[in-house]
């Protein structure tokens, strides 16, 4: 993996996190603007909105380098729409990082010739 696709890839990782936070107090908002005289929608409805884009435009931008099936695509962006996606897909980012590192790692010592 070169360093343009792992960079792609650990941008992705960084605004899934707090995309799905985002998405998730706009949630609770919600509800307190309709119990209470509390009204927060619109900070927070911009708030996860630019981190929504940003998501989006990450995503783009490394299903663009990754040549993701697109399975494996859509998934990434189903997650996005779900309150509690961004986090698993900041998991399942996380751990194909580290299985990166360690197939290059391997490769350089001589261990797989993968």
């Amino acid at each position: 993996m070169d360093i343009k696709t792992a960079s792609s890839l650990h941008r992705l990782r960084l605004v899934s996190a707090p995309e799905a936070v985002s998405f998730l107090l706009l949630l609770v908002c919600s509800v307190l603007k309709r119990t209470t005289d509390f009204n927060a929608v619109p900070v927070m409805g911009a708030i996860h909105g630019i981190l929504f884009i940003l998501y989006v435009l990450f995503w783009l931008d490394a299903w663009n380098r990754t040549k993701w099936s697109f399975g494996t695509a859509a998934l990434y962006f189903v997650l996005s729409v779900l309150p509690f996606g961004g986090f698993v897909a900041e998991r399942r980012l996380k751990r194909a990082a580290e299985a990166a590192v360690i197939a290059s790692r391997a490769r350089r010592e001589g261990v797989v010739n993968a």
